[in-house]
């Protein structure tokens, strides 16, 4: 089973119109929509937008449905001048670039488990080389490389620059990381695909209002391609 967990509902939507015999599973407030699409098996999510809301929908789907991959789909705002509106970012890994204990001597960005201290989760290399093929297929411009996660929308030149630079990432979006950091303590593949909503040049609000659509578009575009692929 492949499981798919968006922040907005156009997303979401978009492959629930392909779905046979949809079934709904509510838990926590949040809603799963398990079914076929193109014979696969599929659950999907509308996980609402942040860090917890997004790592609460993970861990529940994992529970649920033990899918043997999952994929966060959405949109993102480029931290790179080589990404515009429309391109498509594939992760190799996730950070989340609001943890920050540097205070206490931590490098920003680091995660502290019991047994194991990182700051780059790293993806599923098969998964994501899927995903990528899939994106070329459509026509578009794509980079793989790390997605920055944190729980504010990043507007300014000045913080894009900054997480580019403190992390080496290539967009920053609300939900990714937290995706990835919980299938990670699961042992769940992953992989991240963002469809970028605003950039250097297109950076207001009412810029990423215009857009989101169609970055939307192109981000279901291709995850219909993987799950025909898959």
């Amino acid at each position: 089973m492949i499981g798919i967990i968006c922040s907005f509902t156009i997303e979401v939507n978009g492959l629930k119109e392909l779905m046979d015999n949809p079934e709904i599973t509510k838990k926590a407030g949040l809603e799963f929509t398990s079914g076929k699409i193109f014979d696969k098996d599929v659950v999907l999510l509308e996980c609402g937008t942040g860090k917890v809301n997004a790592a609460v929908g993970t861990q529940i789907m994992i529970d649920l449905f033990k899918p043997d991959a999952i994929i966060n789909s959405g949109i993102a705002g480029s931290i790179t001048r080589n990404l515009t509106v429309g391109d498509i970012v594939i992760s190799t890994d996730c950070v989340e670039h609001d943890i920050n204990c540097t205070a206490l001597g931590e490098p920003r960005g680091q995660i502290k488990f019991t047994d194991e201290e990182i700051i780059g989760i790293p993806a599923d290399k098969e998964t994501c080389d899927k995903l990528a093929k899939c994106c070329q297929n459509l026509g578009a411009h794509v980079m793989t490389g790390r997605i920055a996660t944190g729980d504010f929308f990043v507007v300014h030149r000045g913080p894009r620059e900054f997480i580019a630079h403190e992390f080496g990432a290539l967009c920053c979006e609300m939900e990714g990381g937290a995706v990835g950091h919980v299938c990670y303590m699961n042992k769940v593949p992953f992989a991240i695909l963002r469809s970028i909503s605003d950039d250097f040049k297109f950076n207001k609000p009412e810029n990423y209002e215009q857009f989101k659509e169609l970055a939307s578009d192109r981000a279901i575009k291709a995850i219909k391609l993987f799950i025909q692929m898959d």
